[in-house]
């Protein structure tokens, strides 16, 4: 289902008072499923309500990596207006943990937060947004997820625009949500007092020193180690090792350090993959390079025989590819459903489509 087409329908028949088996609320949990394919390594989540139809229905987008719930942290969402006549595509942040920290002052904070955040950003990169939004209903969270609001594109639903704006704004939002939280935790370290949604608490990894004397020496120590793995570079492994399969490959992922390898006859791909941050291809392209090369040259027991693949989850750049290409590396992205290739990877059939046709 589009997105638009969820949307209209959400509006069209949404009633807080109807059960929670009402058409309404299965469009809104169905919304993981179907919008999956737009935003491929984040949570998508519906939601009408707990026990009860709430005033304003969502659907949240959120960064395994940073929360899965639109209690904490910072994420996008869909919010409707309690009259349906409006939903505002919002960068917002978790209501449930401010109240419990901060009790009546919670919203004050999230507005506090919003703001602080918002100042922080590069104005070209929020152009044309809201910093205010109206969800038509004076309970608490709607009155919350308005405090929350850092910036918003609100449309109306009865004219919402072309799918492919709708999708367009949808991307332009999700590398917001990369810029906001590295603002946040920016602040955290600058001006914590006005930070009331701090990100996840990682255990900070061994800082073992690692100088390999030789070949032997490497594969010893790198395997040896555990490498932290986002979700989202989970989810990419996942998704593409399940394309590869479909068409005829063999992928196999318990290959540490390796990400994924594929063979097929007498082929063999090593495959490493690499979520790109904030939009910067550029530093994705450089660690894939690294660790391919390194991995040939000290883990692979045939070098001279293995291809090379470097895998994205969004598009590196003409420049990158290139580059990739002359030094024999094959480079796949996800776009959607679908994975682009650079010629090397569409000819050896590592790709569904080619990046001139694409």
């Amino acid at each position: 289902m589009d997105l638009g087409t969820l949307i209209k329908r959400v509006a069209a028949v949404y009633d807080r008072t109807a059960s929670m088996d009402s058409a309404a609320q299965v469009l809104l949990r169905s919304a993981g499923s179907e919008l999956a394919p737009l935003v491929r390594g984040y949570i998508i989540v519906g939601s009408g309500g707990m026990g009860q139809g709430a005033h304003v229905p969502w659907i949240a987008v959120f960064d395994p990596d940073e929360t899965a719930s639109a209690t904490r942290g910072l994420y996008v969402v869909y919010l409707f207006a309690a009259d349906m006549s409006t939903i505002s595509l919002s960068l917002n942040q978790g209501v449930t943990e401010a109240r419990k920290l901060w009790g009546s002052e919670a919203r004050v904070r999230l507005a506090q937060q919003s703001s602080a955040i918002r100042d922080q950003i590069e104005s070209s990169l929020i152009a044309g947004l809201a910093p205010a939004i109206d969800l038509k209903h004076t309970s608490q969270l709607p009155r919350d997820y308005e405090a929350g609001n850092i910036v918003a594109q609100t449309y109306s639903t009865a004219t919402l625009p072309s799918e492919k704006e709708l999708r367009a704004d949808l991307q332009r939002f999700i590398q917001l949500y990369q810029v906001a939280i590295e603002v946040r935790d920016g602040l955290a370290v600058s001006d914590p007092a006005v930070i009331v949604s701090p990100g996840p608490q990682l255990k900070p990894e061994s800082q073992a020193e690692f100088k390999p004397k030789n070949s032997d020496d490497y594969v010893q120590t790198i395997t040896g180690r555990t490498i932290r793995k986002s979700r989202k570079h989970e989810t990419l492994v996942k998704e593409y090792g399940e394309y590869l399969i479909m068409t005829g490959f063999e992928a196999n992922t318990r290959v540490h350090p390796r990400d994924l390898v594929a063979t097929r006859g007498t082929d063999e791909w090593m495959i490493e993959a690499k979520v790109v941050r904030k939009g910067n291809g550029v530093n994705a392209v450089r660690e894939a390079i690294g660790q391919l090369l390194m991995y040939r040259k000290f883990v692979c027991p045939n070098p001279d025989e293995v291809h090379m693949v470097a895998l994205f989850n969004e598009p590196v750049g003409e420049a990158c590819v290139e580059l990739l290409e002359e030094l024999r590396i094959a480079c796949v992205w996800q776009d959607n459903d679908r994975w682009i290739g650079s010629p090397t990877a569409y000819a050896a059939g590592i790709a569904s489509d080619d990046m001139e046709g694409s």
